[in-house]
């Protein structure tokens, strides 16, 4: 059987999770949330207080960690270490640190052999930043989503909301222009649009509009 990828790239904000969970569950393919890997260390390290900058001390972590995910009730969830840390990986102290700790290329170098690995058992639906120019350059399909940042920072807004935390609209403005700016001017594994994603502004769509394009792009290079 010939394992299918379809990777979705993009800014923080423009629908990528949400999008690409829901199309592996269409597809019933595996959701692979790449981004979540880098909180994962990102979390490890607050809380044995290592400093985003530390970049040696980082590469241990991403090392001795297990980071594994598993779907219980329908709900797709990540552990660290076997704890679910769901929750805590999305928490704001981990959303401001985690640009910086994935910026490291020796925890990026771990953390992407660990991704490519999924794709040799099993056909993936994954997401990150680097996931169609890094990852996976060969996927079946590539997509790039995007959407301006007053619409991002408004999905940012109604997430932490349903995790109890508070915030406000210029707050989450302010960070996510700041991690576009990171993101993008970075040595390691740059956010960028590769020449042969297809991009899609999520700007004006519903979260159901955004997974039927991409489904619907899939099946059409299928031919299905």
């Amino acid at each position: 059987m010939a394992f299918h990828v379809i990777a979705v790239d993009g800014p923080a904000g423009s629908g990528k999770s949400t999008t690409a969970r829901l199309v592996a569950e269409r597809l019933g393919f595996l959701y692979l949330d790449t981004g979540a890997m880098y909180r994962c260390i990102t979390l490890k390290a607050l809380r044995l207080g290592v400093a985003p900058s530390d970049g040696n001390a980082l590469l241990r972590l991403a090392q001795e960690s297990r980071i594994e995910f598993r779907v219980e009730s329908g709900v797709q969830l990540t552990t660290l270490d076997g704890i679910d840390v769901s929750s805590e990986i999305r928490s704001p102290e981990v959303t401001l640190a985690v640009s910086e700790v994935s910026a490291h290329a020796s925890v990026r170098a771990i953390l992407v052999e660990r991704q490519k690995e999924y794709s040799r058992s099993a056909s993936l639906v994954a997401e990150g930043r680097d996931t169609t120019s890094v990852v996976f350059p060969d996927a079946f399909l590539k997509v790039y989503l995007c959407a301006d940042v007053q619409e991002r920072a408004k999905r940012r807004v109604h997430d932490l909301e349903r995790l109890g935390k508070r915030t406000t609209l210029q707050e989450q403005i302010v960070d996510l222009t700041r991690r576009d700016r990171y993101d993008s001017s970075r040595s390691a594994s740059p956010l960028t649009q590769t020449d042969d994603s297809v991009l899609i502004d999520t700007t004006g769509l519903t979260i159901a509009e955004q997974v039927d394009r991409v489904v619907d792009l899939y099946r059409q290079r299928r031919g299905a």
